[in-house]
């Protein structure tokens, strides 16, 4: 009776993984629209994104990378388009092709490079577009269960969100982007570990003044692990300066984070923020697949906060249009909360960036949890 319990358990939980994954949205890279050019559309806004890849490359249309994984660090660079109808919070992402770009978001001109110099080169030619003081990197891990398309699009709505005003660079790695291939995700961003190192190198190298880390989901593992690699090998905090490492969400093992904040320092710790839910539905299922172990963006927040992270508990916000896992970007008041933090001079909510922290917090239900 009990194994029969234990299959019928394991049955619903990859029904529900696959519920959660299903999407019939189409890969859109590169695919324009021949009745309505993105140069022809008024008040339409534009987003460079870098992008550093793990990924095989896919000759399907839209595609541009595939789910294989690649035996080195591939680069390129897009352009990604914001209706100028956009609602904050909400990723108007088209349902069929080709995309509209009067009313929803469009990634075009796809560039790849071939060499690290010609990659960074094309990072510097942006930054140097930029105020003095607006020249950093934003680096974004996406999560379980994303294409490309998936990826770049929510990279392009949370900059536009946030207004955010450096230079955007995605890593994807080759998630399968199916609900009932979690291990086959897992084991890839394993994989991509050296080459998270790769990134920091190549990255180090341009004139980028600073830094902000921003990861999702199973990205978060991925990122902590790169973390400490770099502590361990003595690089960490050796190149361009790191404001801000924010965890959205973060699928890892509770009992594993804690073996890896343990090895940061104390000054990377203090740049660190979680955001966390207790009601987010797909660290439930994460938590389900891992024996029942719990995983940190549904931990209880005052023992994470003891770990000497910051922490941003969001388990009373409601009103995400993308769902309890992805808060981050679709919730109005929470990404403008981390807007207002990556584009401070000063950490979340110290200095200058207080009095917004206050206004914003003041109409909402965000609490945070500072060591």
């Amino acid at each position: 009776m009990k194994r029969h319990f234990g299959t019928r358990s394991l049955i619903s939980t990859l029904v529900l993984l696959v519920l959660v994954g299903c999407s019939a949205a189409p890969e859109i890279i590169g695919i324009r629209n021949a009745n309505v050019p993105v140069e022809s559309v008024e008040d339409l806004t534009k987003h460079r994104i870098f992008i550093m890849s793990t990924r095989g490359s896919s000759e399907v249309a839209g595609a541009f990378y595939s789910s294989v994984r690649a035996p080195e660090l591939g680069m390129a660079s897009v352009d990604a388009t914001v209706p100028p109808t956009h609602v904050v919070g909400v990723l108007e992402r088209p349902k069929r092709l080709p995309p509209d770009p009067r009313t929803e978001f469009t990634v075009v001109n796809p560039i790849v490079y071939s060499t690290d110099a010609a990659f960074i080169s094309g990072i510097n030619r942006e930054l140097a577009k930029r105020a003095p003081g607006d020249r950093k990197l934003l680096i974004f891990v996406h999560g379980f269960n994303n294409t490309a398309s998936d990826a770049v699009l929510r990279l392009s709505q949370f900059v536009e969100d946030t207004d955010f005003q450096g230079v955007p660079v995605l890593f994807t790695w080759a998630s399968a982007a199916k609900g009932t291939r979690y291990v086959y995700d897992l084991n890839s961003a394993l994989i991509a570990r050296p080459e998270v190192r790769n990134l920091a190198a190549i990255l180090n190298r341009t004139k980028a003044k600073s830094v902000d880390v921003f990861a999702h989901s199973m990205g978060t593992f991925l990122t902590m692990e790169g973390l400490v690699h770099q502590q361990q090998t003595g690089r960490l905090g050796k190149g361009i300066p790191i404001d801000h490492i924010v965890l959205a969400s973060p699928d890892i093992d509770i009992d594993l984070f804690r073996t890896q904040i343990s090895a940061l320092h104390p000054s990377i710790k203090q740049r660190m923020f979680l955001l966390i839910s207790k009601d987010d539905a797909a660290l439930r299922l994460s938590r389900r697949i891992a024996g029942g172990v719990p995983r940190v963006g549904a931990a209880d927040a005052l023992q994470l906060e003891k770990l000497g992270v910051t922490v941003i508990d969001l388990s009373q916000i409601e009103d995400s249009s993308s769902g309890s896992h992805s808060k981050f970007a679709g919730s109005p008041e929470v990404v403008q909360l981390i807007g207002a933090g990556l584009n401070a001079n000063e950490r979340f909510g110290k200095s200058g960036s207080s009095t917004t922290f206050q206004e914003l917090l003041a109409n909402t239900p965000i609490m945070i949890l500072r060591n």
